[in-house]
């Protein structure tokens, strides 16, 4: 909702050039005899280059005082000044929706930004800042943005975007702004191609030479022929007799994603909690979660007799359904909101989660999950969902040296 306006007299101040330590500093000790009032500022440094703006109100019977002084200002600092005194219609009263927009790319295209930029003014919306969250191992930048009364809403413009993101092979997110996005988060992943990069029940099948027949299974539940329960079942009996040993050595197969390691350590290192689903073993996977700390996890169990599996497994089985259950158990466990969720994962069987956080995530996943997901991250990088969260690379390397 925007209010009335009013009229305001207003200055806008631009420095620009080399950085060097106190320009700010300087800048409003200069401007601090003058009865002015700051109403915006923001300050960016590349590559050593300085832009440093701010938009003050002032009296105008001290325009030409305030201009002399700052003149004598850049002079001193070797910076280049513009300023730009007019009267302004200001909003007395503003209250729009805000969101921000995460662009991930292994190479940042000018052209791609140009598209996003393109339909974020088409859908009513402004950008109010651009900055840069990261530039390896890919290049990230986030554009807040803001969205006035009866301008096309976050859902809307997602939509909008993901067809961006298709057509310009870039990552794109989109989330409400507010102090929630900071707030304690829980996020719960899928295990396999998504903490790790392999599917235990092929590495357990290879182990019980019956890799085909379990691949034949496998196609057949995704031509829709077979449930994930009956796939399961069937795929479990194949490894009938397996000696319990080859858990232990799957186990040590295991190949993590990459930057998985500093996904959870990052989180755990700002306050968040991290939990792991998986239509997995727990047999295989539980000695993996607990070396990486991980908070809360479930998955299926392999029933072992006499030193062998028996074919079958045992409790509840970890199902599609199951998976968005158990991200409700550990929202409830930590006493936060499902809207407060982010759920990561690549397969039909992580639909239900996805869509029930209250930020979803496919991680290179299929089409159909792409689809249905808030964001979409298709690098190798697991780390890289840091970002769509809004935590920089530089608050990840603060982390580390924490």
């Amino acid at each position: 909702m925007v209010s009335n306006t009013a009229s305001q007299f207003t200055g806008l101040i631009l420095l620009s050039g080399e950085d060097s330590p106190g320009v700010t500093a300087e800048l409003f000790q200069t401007l601090s005899p003058f009865s002015i009032v700051l109403i915006d500022l923001e300050q960016v440094v590349i590559r050593g280059r300085l832009i440093l703006t701010a938009l003050i109100s002032l009296d105008p019977a001290h325009c030409d005082a305030i201009e002399e002084d700052l003149d004598q200002m850049a002079k001193k600092l070797n910076l280049d000044l513009a300023i730009d005194f007019q009267d302004s219609l200001v909003p007395t009263t503003q209250i729009s929706e805000k969101a921000h927009v995460v662009i991930l790319a292994p190479l940042m295209r000018p052209g791609a930004v140009a598209t996003v930029a393109a339909s974020i003014t088409q859908s009513g919306a402004n950008i109010d800042r651009i900055h840069r969250t990261a530039t390896y191992p890919l290049t990230a930048i986030e554009l807040d943005i803001s969205f006035p009364p009866a301008a096309t809403t976050v859902p809307q413009l997602r939509r909008t975007l993901a067809q961006v993101a298709l057509s310009e092979k870039i990552d794109i997110s989109i989330e409400s702004s507010g102090l929630r996005r900071k707030s304690k988060r829980i996020v719960l992943l899928d295990m396999d191609s998504t903490l790790i990069q392999q599917e235990v029940i092929d590495l357990l099948a290879k182990k019980a030479g019956v890799e085909k027949t379990v691949a034949a299974i496998t196609e057949s539940a995704m031509r829709g022929e077979l449930d994930f329960a009956q796939s399961l079942e069937a795929r479990v009996a194949q490894l009938k007799g397996l000696s319990e040993s080859a858990i232990q050595e799957v186990a040590s197969e295991i190949i993590l994603t990459p930057g998985a390691r500093t996904l959870i350590r990052t989180l755990h290192r700002l306050g968040h909690k991290v939990g792991v689903v998986s239509g997995g073993f727990l047999n295989v996977i539980e000695p993996l979660l607990k070396e990486l700390n991980v908070d809360f996890y479930q998955a299926n169990t392999l029933e072992i007799e006499a030193g062998a599996l028996t074919g079958r497994t045992t409790g509840r089985i970890i199902d599609r359904a199951a998976k968005a259950t158990a991200l409700r158990e550990f929202a409830a466990r930590e006493g936060v909101p499902l809207d407060q969720t982010v759920a990561i994962g690549d397969g039909a069987n992580d639909l239900d989660m996805i869509e029930a956080a209250g930020l979803g995530i496919a991680f290179n996943a299929k089409p159909a999950v792409q689809a249905a997901a808030d964001s979409a991250v298709n690098s190798p990088y697991l780390d890289s969902v840091l970002y769509l969260i809004g935590i920089s690379r530089e608050e990840i390397e603060r982390a580390d040296l924490e």
